[in-house]
């Protein structure tokens, strides 16, 4: 069976959950990845990559100024030849995003999955109808899932089929960063020590709690990594001890963890992050790194209460605890730690439990079949 994915995110963007989740799936059946669309100057025309055996599918539409259900409408007729070129029959549709659903409103899938990642109704610059539609998406799908335990908590009343996936890991990876023996070029003259943070600096990025530890300890430097979207460049704080080195690719990633001294996660305590399951708190475990974070839901439960993170609740606590693990002795007993919770859990696990949920979710739509469903994702 194969996967019509419909995501809000590109492919190209920053490697996270869509990539992660669909990547794996792509290895045992076609997995179509239909990002949202760019405009032009040319006709409605979908381009077509391919990224780790996924169809990265792009509707390229001639710019416009029609309403929102015209551009929709026009993207009908492009996902059905889409269909009949790569003959797309046995299908299920799988969102990141409410906003696809008028995209859907001609296809029958076998099976509908939403995969609620985030709370997008909270992120800056939402559309209006994200919560109307994700109301629907809710009433039309067979599973949901959810990027984490909060998120979980808030939907679960919604659905009767709904089961929590938290942020995995890439061990393998990660662990690189262990015994990386070089360094990026743009990181390499930088003191120690060093504290850093990659992710997307939108609304969620704490640009206060960054400056002021900054300020308050000048000797530390402050590694930022990732790309500026939604908000002003010129807001960010500019002390001569941070660095903005601007986005990477996942691949080097590790590079750059490796010459860290502590990992942060300095997100604000906001509407945008109130669910929201952070993919860096394992990432940066698994490169070995001490991680001090805000008080996200989702990294206090379990990373703290497993004393694998520390959670400051005020920048002075910041400091303080950064000051703590740069002289900490037991980095030993840390990192078995740290492996020992990491053991089970990975992306491949995470896809092997979806699967299941899948599964069991086709038994209960087609229950007069005797002999064992065909498999998924042969």
């Amino acid at each position: 069976m194969d996967i019509l994915c419909f995501s809000h995110l590109r492919w190209d963007f920053v490697y996270q959950r869509p990539q992660h989740l669909m990547s794996r799936f792509a290895d045992t059946t076609r997995v179509f990845y239909i990002e949202e669309p760019v405009y032009h100057a040319y006709a409605d025309t979908l381009r077509i990559t391919m990224r780790e055996k996924v169809y990265v599918i792009t509707p390229h539409l001639l710019h416009s100024s029609d309403p929102e259900n015209v551009i929709n409408a026009r993207q009908l007729p492009l996902l059905q030849e889409l269909l009949l070129q790569h003959t797309v029959v046995d299908y299920l549709c799988w969102f990141y995003t409410p906003m696809a659903l008028p995209l859907t409103t001609l296809l029958q899938p076998a099976l509908v999955v939403y995969d609620c990642m985030d709370e997008l109704s909270a992120f800056k610059f939402a559309p209006p109808a994200l919560k109307q539609l994700e109301q629907q998406l809710m009433r039309r799908a067979d599973i949901v899932f959810t990027g984490g335990y909060s998120l979980y908590e808030a939907k679960k009343a919604r659905h009767l089929n709904i089961h929590p996936f938290p942020s995995s890991i890439d061990k393998l990876h990660f662990k690189k960063a262990r015994t990386a023996d070089t360094e990026p070029a743009d990181q390499a003259s930088i003191p120690h020590p060093r504290l850093g943070f990659y992710g997307v600096l939108d609304e969620r990025f704490d640009k206060e709690l960054v400056n002021a530890i900054a300020i308050a300890r000048p000797e530390w430097q402050l590694v930022i990594i990732g790309p500026v979207v939604k908000i002003d460049t010129d807001s960010l704080p500019r002390q001569k001890n941070i660095h903005y080195l601007g986005a990477k690719p996942y691949s080097e990633l590790p590079a750059y963890l490796s010459g860290w001294d502590v990992a942060m996660i300095v997100f604000a305590l906001n509407e945008s992050t109130r669910f929201i399951s952070p993919t860096k708190t394992p990432e940066y475990l698994a490169a070995g790194k001490p991680v001090i974070s805000t008080a996200i839901q989702d990294v206090i439960n379990p990373y703290e209460k497993l004393g694998l993170v520390d959670i400051a609740h005020t920048p002075e606590e910041f400091v303080i605890l950064a000051a703590a693990r740069l002289s900490a002795k037991d980095q030993h007993s840390r990192l078995l730690k740290t492996d020992a919770f990491l053991a089970d859990t990975s992306w491949d696990i995470t896809v092997s439990d979806m699967q299941l949920h899948i599964k069991k979710a086709m038994y209960k739509k087609i229950p007069f079949i005797q002999q064992p469903v065909k498999d998924v994702y042969a």
